[in-house]
């Protein structure tokens, strides 16, 4: 009997990865927004009030709107999200769920925290004074990050599982919740995740304003609506640089073979050359372009040190090299072209006190938000996948975990349909809002008159 319900849940394992890569992969942009957008808006009103400016009041209104649209994406998708753990991955909660499950409760306390100041935040434009309606955003923004901190702290906890201990027979016995949430991967995971989400958001919405730009739209609402999230968005990036090295460091302590798979190194080896783009084959990266002892320099600090390879890890625990290599060099490539852009507006803006006016970096800043999405998107597959084949790092496969249950085919193929519906309406409701003429700022709303 157990044999058969192990070869169900074996057939069953490519639909619930594909199930779960598409609804992360998809909400987790949404996420983005739920994280940053909130602070974004609220400094934007809070600069408004102060200089008296009311294009950026204007500004801030548009994009609260904008926000609440986005939120209500984002909800479906997180809820479905949520089911899915328990609906998919039967075997992780049943055995795990008393020790990683806590995080998942607090989130939704923040959620609904959340979602109930939104709702005070949108409808309380004209009936609460600038100050209150103000504050009544600060309960948004912190449980937005809150509710981040909480589900990134679970999915760290499958990378590196702690609070518990294993009986002779595998049991889970002493489950410490609070110790499992602040486990060796929870700090630079979720801090390299929430800076993420600035520059995601950051990017993406400059980058619709770029291509207005482009389009002859040069008024002070576009220029301020461009300005203000690009700052946000050129700070960061070298920050999430530098947290990029502490998480590398992480991974290298934690999970050898995962940063083995990232950088495709097969042997043991001391000075260890830093492996940028490839393709691994019969256990070997071949065309890399690679920096001689990079890897050792960036890992150890050490040009001479020691970094294990693949070799080091049995055949049947070894994750994808080629899609955690790729999806690396993805973020990497991505990462360091946003650095440039980031430098760019910085160097122009620090000499001339305005934005550079060729077109080229209009265009630059216009393919910023994709070029920032892909960048994530690399970096969760590469922590996804470069996990495999554990579910939880050394203690249980994805196979064991994965639930018997027959549909999960026709299950995969409904939640496409209905993140393509939901995709498509969030495009039309948010094209509508900013063709709308109350989304202009007042005094341009008076000049169109």
């Amino acid at each position: 009997m157990v044999e058969l319900i192990a070869a169900e849940g074996a057939s069953n394992l490519p639909y619930a990865r594909h199930q779960m890569a598409l609804t992360l992969g998809w909400h987790i942009i949404f996420a983005c927004f739920g994280i940053a957008f909130p602070a974004i808006v609220v400094f934007t009103e809070w600069l408004g009030h102060r200089r008296g400016d009311e294009v950026l009041t204007g500004l801030a209104h548009t994009w609260a709107k904008a926000m609440g649209v986005l939120f209500a994406a984002g909800a479906v998708s997180g809820t479905l999200l949520s089911f899915e753990m328990g609906i998919l991955w039967p075997g992780l909660m049943d055995r795990f769920g008393e020790v990683f499950g806590f995080p998942f409760v607090l989130e939704g306390f923040a959620f609904f925290v959340e979602a109930i100041f939104v709702g005070v935040y949108l409808f309380g434009w004209t009936r609460l004074s600038p100050r209150a309606h103000m504050l009544s955003a600060l309960p948004m923004v912190v449980a937005g990050i809150a509710g981040a901190f909480f589900v990134v702290s679970a999915n760290a906890w499958m990378n590196n599982p702690t609070g518990f201990r294993l009986d002779a027979e595998g049991n889970v016995v002493g489950a410490r919740p609070w110790a499992a949430m602040f486990g060796p991967s929870t700090w630079p995971q979720f801090t390299h995740m929430w800076l993420a989400a600035f520059m995601v958001t950051g990017f993406l919405i400059a980058s619709v304003y770029a291509v207005g730009m482009l389009r002859g739209r040069r008024d002070r609402h576009h220029r301020m609506g461009l300005l203000i999230p690009l700052t946000v968005a050129a700070i960061i990036t070298p920050v999430q640089i530098g947290v990029g090295d502490w998480i590398a460091n992480t991974v290298a302590d934690n999970q050898p073979a995962k940063l083995a798979a990232m950088e495709g190194l097969y042997k043991t080896t001391a000075g260890a050359d830093l492996s940028l783009g490839g393709v691994y084959v019969d256990e070997e990266l071949r065309y890399a372009l690679e920096i001689p002892h990079g890897l050792s320099l960036l890992i150890h600090h050490d040009p001479d040190g020691v970094v294990p390879g693949l070799e080091e890890v049995p055949a049947d625990q070894r994750p994808p090299v080629n899609v955690v290599h790729i999806a690396y060099n993805a973020m990497v490539a991505m990462g360091t072209a946003l650095l440039g852009l980031a430098a760019w507006f910085g160097l122009v803006w620090w000499r001339r006190r305005r934005l550079p006016r060729t077109a080229w970096f209009l265009r630059a800043v216009g393919v910023s938000g994709v070029a920032a999405v892909v960048a994530m998107e690399g970096g969760w597959v590469t922590t996804e996948v470069g996990r495999q084949p554990w579910i939880v790092y050394g203690l249980m496969r994805t196979e064991e975990a994965v639930s018997p249950a027959g549909g999960l085919a026709w299950g995969l193929a409904a939640v496409a349909v209905v993140y393509s519906m939901l995709t498509f309406f969030t495009v039309v409701v948010l094209r509508r809002l900013a063709r709308g003429r109350d989304t202009l700022a007042p005094q341009e709303e008076g000049a169109t008159r």
